[in-house]
């Protein structure tokens, strides 16, 4: 393409006189239609149905005009001051009191002089420009009465319009009475001409006394609001709903028409937006100032600290910054959790005045900031999601739910859409938010199960979600109307592919595509219509095709967040987390919600770690080059939301300083895009490696003729040329067009620049997986896997679910003093000495480290399935489909949960979902209620996992009569975390043993949990265990006829009494070929052999 030969071409500097005309036809409005924003219908307040966001009017003023030097005299003052023809409109004299201002009029005797003092002493400001009612007489006197005497003094001062910022308001000023201000501003004027007032004294004590009155005044008047409509006694929403109505809309206001009659055009700009957006702190313009009012004005003041003021003339609260200081305010508002919009001035004050006198500065909403959609900032490496969820009914008559859901990261450009089955759990829309991590979740007022709420609480990850209610979308009730919404509107039309792609793999489009269409309602709302047009929509699978891990799972086994305070410290992510670019970062979390089901693409990873490992100098020449990057996928995305929007260029002063944070962009990426070439030719240099990486992405043609490398010096040549410092360019109007034409050309190839970063990303996560595993003073495994299983019988002998670890040790969990844990060998299911049982049952005393071992066990599967180095000395395993925990003893008050009901609600997720190719992990099951009802319930769901399901199974209890139960089971092994214990003294006596944990797993089962030895190490007082110890004695004799019927079930289990029931029928009926026979004679089979090792040994020990 001849364009592409050459870019530059298209930036030749134009001459002054193709300048000149330029800037007459952007003056002639030429450009503005071109770039013109397409209006957003908003939902109108109840008063006027259809206001729109932009409203003129014709009765205020624009900016305040240039201040001009007053006459020297005081008659000249009184006919042709600027301030006499409007002066009627802000006093009001009272009749009683024009005597006592007569005298104020008079010349004085020791002055003939005349100064005039330029100032803003009684120009308004802002929206409020009401009356001043009459119960405050005394202020309106002292700023009359000072007017009036002010223009009498000796000496002329002059104050220059050039160091004036812009028009002041009050909300940018401390709350000082006028005549202290004045009374602080006199001595100066004499100080600075050589001069004195005369009279001072008589003068100063006059000025003093209105003082005094006005502060004493201002200290007994409150700050509330005076208009009656947003009192919260009678506040109501656009339908003229009460906040306790259930479908209140706490967005919108009404307004009674009356109010709005009254208002000035600029009061109705203000409130015909904020009536729609009552969750949101809108930013009014006013000149160089942003002011925010009324119920905004207190978050201003409670959260930044800004003094709040009373309108000059009206008594509206409000408080403000200068035009300089507004993106810091905002941005702190949004890190607080708030919504924070601006409406901007769309014309300048010489633009306006071209109009007419009475002509007035029109305005529009034009941005919608909030903590889940900001991009600007430091939003921190973690991707921050805006989820939508819908909730529907499920076909099938279960009792099962399913819930439609849409969630976009508007930092990258990226919309994901899919649909999830769930039970009452809320297991899978657990493990959706503890995926997804969102900032905030919109959902149907009223539209959610209070099952789903509940959830909604307890997954959210840390104190920063948003739960916010909206109202039922009329429109996107069905599917198709979503559909054809998009495609009215161009929504996705800038995706890499049709957005009917993002609907591939989702199964239930009647339910996801509304939730779409809540999503797409929300954020037309908050003015992100470029983040609609140019997003990439994709399919989201919770479960498929990866290692299934609920949201309970991810909470017990801390992959994400600790159990202590919520943080990153001591996680599994933390562990692998030696990730150099935010990006990078990203991509581990996603690999880490979906660890791998297909034993080709985990080798695959590892061969890439094994090969970094081997060639030691390659991870730290990786890291020079990643450090160098900035956030490329960001990047990527906001120059891709530009794509054909300008329309936010057109606004004063914004529109420059969005053209500017644009040019740095684009420069950043360019140059950041650079680094990631560099490196990407450096490993295409080193053939053993970029081999093995070509299997897990696609890297598109860098070098040669049409490579990316080539076109990439393009565009550094053009950036160079014109925008040299890009970092800080000053913006001009012909740079919008420049830079429009490279972003185009640029993005000719975005999928290739994709392709690129994606490369970029999984580079630096396998780095980071190779670091990990070079971990010093300790044992580090490729692990090697197996298919799953096919056979599901529990006499299959070949091709098992297995798990044989040797020298297991947790990853991120310290042993004494500071060093490595013990390390322990877990072999479950087949392994090369024969078929072993795939359920242990697990004993030993607290704090001896059962639940350590049972989270290590969990994290090597996760990591082995992630293509990463497990923490072992050999890892053999065949894949697992699911993992399933049971940790802890822990409640929910928020949710009206106890504990055993935490419990029984983890463990029936368990008993309904669990395969033969699970791994279940359940710790002291049974212990929140009472030790009957707790052991028989344990035994129950122990025995359906043992011999109904069979899966890889870690039981970990204090219920010794279980191992006795249990204790002749062939698909049970039997095994404790040892401990021993030492004299305390060179004498030793049977009180003066101390326990002491080995950490070490152990065959048998352990004769006790030692926790009288634990309380004691706890600090419960001796004398308090000493009699918790002869209360136990008691106890066992009570029941010791139980606990030796108990002892006798070790050699006959109930386990048994099934197999001879089994037998017996097998015998009457002559049916031999069910699965369950072959399953009876396989464990009398090894029943028999362990019988005869057992008699076997006696014999010999004999």
């Amino acid at each position: 393409m001849q364009r592409q030969k050459s870019i530059l071409s298209f930036f030749r500097k134009p001459s002054p006189e193709n300048s000149s005309s330029n800037a007459g036809d952007l003056a002639n409005g030429r450009r503005v239609n071109h770039f013109a924003a397409k209006e957003k219908e908003q939902k109108a307040c109840s008063s006027n149905p259809a206001r729109a966001l932009e409203v003129k009017g014709t009765d205020t003023p624009p900016e305040k005009v240039p201040r001009q030097i007053l006459p020297a005299d005081s008659a000249s003052l009184r006919d042709s001051s600027p301030f006499s023809s409007i002066m009627h409109k802000f006093m009001k004299v009272d009749e009683t009191q024009k005597a006592s201002q007569s005298q104020w009029n008079e010349p004085n005797d020791g002055s003939s002089d005349v100064c005039t003092v330029s100032g803003k002493l009684n120009e308004p400001q802002g929206l409020c420009k009401q009356a001043l009612s009459s119960q405050h007489p005394v202020t309106k006197d002292n700023d009359t009465n000072f007017n009036k005497k002010i223009n009498q003094c000796s000496v002329m001062y002059i104050e220059s319009d050039d160091d004036i910022a812009g028009p002041e308001t009050p909300g940018t000023q401390r709350l000082v009475p006028r005549m202290k201000r004045i009374q602080e501003e006199i001595p100066k004027f004499g100080d600075k001409f050589g001069s004195s007032l005369p009279n001072s004294s008589k003068r100063l004590k006059v000025l003093q006394e209105p003082t005094i009155l006005d502060k004493s005044h201002r200290d007994t008047s409150d700050m509330a609001s005076k208009f009656e409509w947003l009192d919260p006694s009678r506040i109501r929403d656009a339908n003229g709903r009460r906040p306790d109505d259930p479908l209140y809309d706490k967005t919108s206001l009404y307004i009674p028409p009356d109010a709005l009659k009254k208002m000035s055009a600029s009061q109705r700009q203000y409130w015909d937006v904020k009536c729609q957006y009552m969750d949101v702190v809108i930013f009014f313009k006013v000149g160089k100032f942003y002011e925010l009012y009324e119920l905004d004005a207190e978050i201003g003041h409670k959260e930044l600290d800004w003094k709040m003021t009373l309108s000059g003339v009206g008594k509206c609260r409000q408080v403000g910054i200068s035009e300089s200081g507004i993106d810091d305010a905002v941005q702190k508002l949004v890190v607080r959790g708030y919504k924070v919009g601006r409406i901007e001035q769309l014309e300048t004050s010489d633009q306006v005045k071209a109009r007419g006198a009475k002509a007035v500065i029109p305005r529009k909403l034009v941005q919608v900031v909030t903590p889940s959609t900001t991009t600007d900032g430091n939003i921190g490496p973690d991707a921050v999601h805006l989820l939508a969820i819908k909730e529907g009914i499920s076909g099938v008559n279960d009792g099962s739910v399913v819930y439609g859901f849409a969630f976009v990261d508007c930092a990258s450009l990226k919309f994901w859409i899919g649909a999830i089955s769930d039970d009452a759990s809320c297991a899978a829309l657990g493990a959706l938010l503890m995926q997804v991590s969102p900032k905030e979740v919109i959902y149907e007022n009223r539209g959610l199960s209070k099952e789903a709420q509940k959830a909604l609480k307890k997954y959210s990850t840390g104190s920063a979600l948003q739960l916010t209610p909206v109202q039922p979308v009329t429109d996107f009730v069905d599917a198709s109307e979503v559909s054809n919404l998009i495609q009215l509107k161009g929504y996705f039309i800038g995706s890499s592919n049709s957005w009917n792609h993002g609907l591939d793999g989702v199964v239930q489009h009647d339910i996801s595509l509304p939730a779409l269409g809540t999503l797409i309602e929300h954020l037309s709302r908050l003015m992100l219509d470029d983040v609609l047009r140019n997003g990439d929509i994709l399919p989201y699978q919770v479960y498929r095709g990866c290692l299934k891990m609920d949201g309970q799972t991810l909470i017990n086994l801390e992959i994400f967040s600790n159990s202590a305070d919520g943080g990153p410290s001591g996680t599994l992510y933390a562990y692998l987390d030696n990730c150099v670019t935010a990006s990078g970062k990203r991509l581990l979390r996603k690999w880490l919600c979906h660890p791998l089901k297909s034993v080709e693409a985990i080798n695959n990873r590892l061969n890439v770690v094994e090969d970094l490992l081997s060639h030691p100098e390659m991870v730290p020449l990786i890291a020079q080059y990643l450090r160098k990057l900035p956030d490329l996928e960001r990047l990527f995305g906001r120059i891709r939301a530009s794509v054909q929007s300008s329309a936010s260029l057109l606004l004063p002063l914004f529109g420059k300083k969005v053209l500017k944070q644009r040019v740095k962009v684009f420069g950043t990426l360019v140059k950041g895009l650079r680094f990631g070439l560099d490196l990407l030719m450096v490993l295409q240099n080193e053939g053993h490696i970029i081999e093995l990486l070509l299997k897990l992405f696609k890297v598109p043609t860098l070098s040669g003729n049409g490579g990316l490398d080539q076109y990439l010096s393009q565009f550094e040549a053009a950036v160079d040329s014109d925008f040299p410092n890009y970092q800080n360019h000053d913006a001009t109007d012909p740079d919008a067009e420049t830079l429009s034409i490279l972003v185009e050309l640029f993005m000719e190839k975005a999928t290739e620049w994709t392709d690129v970063i994606h490369a970029i990303n999984c580079i630096d996560v396998l780095r980071s997986f190779a670091v990990t595993a070079s971990f010093p003073g300790a044992a580090m495994s490729r692990p090697v896997l197996l298919p799953q299983s096919k056979n599901t019988a529990l006499n299959g002998e070949n091709g098992g679910p297995t798990l044989n670890i040797k020298g297991l040790w947790h990853p991120f969990a310290l042993g004494e003093n500071g060093g490595l844990p013990v390390p322990n060998d877990v072999v479950l299911g087949e392994n090369t000495d024969g078929y072993l049982p795939r359920t242990l049952l697990l004993t030993g005393p607290n704090m001896g480290g059962k639940s350590t071992l049972l989270r290590s066990t969990c994290l090597a599967v996760i990591l082995a399935q992630l293509g990463c180095y497990v923490p072992c000395e050999i890892c053999v395993l065949s894949l697992v489909d699911i993992i399933f925990t049971r940790l802890g003893a822990t409640d929910r008050i928020m949710t009206g949960e106890s504990t055993f009901f935490v419990e029984c609600t983890e463990t029936a997720s368990v008993l309904q979902h669990a395969t033969q190719d699970s791994l279940v992990i359940l710790d002291e099951l049974g212990r929140g209620t009472s030790t009957f009802d707790g052991y028989a319930i344990a035994y129950a769901v122990f025995r359906h996992l043992v011999e109904k399901i069979n899966c890889r199974l870690l039981f970990a209890t204090h219920y010794h009569p279980l191992t006795r139960e249990f204790a002749s089971h062939p698909h049970v092994s039997l095994q404790h975390m040892a401990c021993a214990f030492r004299s305390k003294s060179e004498c030793p006596s049977k009180g003066d043993q101390e326990l002491v944990f080995l950490y070490r797993l152990t065959s048998g089962a352990c004769p006790e949990s030692y926790g009288l030895q634990v309380a004691m190490m706890a600090g419960i007082p001796e004398k308090v265990v000493d009699a918790a110890s002869k209360a136990g004695q008691v106890m066992k004799k009570s029941v010791g006829e139980s606990f030796r019927s108990s002892e006798q079930r070790s050699e006959f289990s109930t386990l048994h009494e099934e197999w001879l029931k089994t037998l017996l029928n097998v015998s009457q009926t002559g049916h031999y070929n069910d699965e369950d026979s072959f399953d009876v004679l396989f464990c009398l089979q090894q029943e028999l052999k362990s019988s005869y090792r057992i008699s076997g040994s006696d014999d010999s020990s004999m």
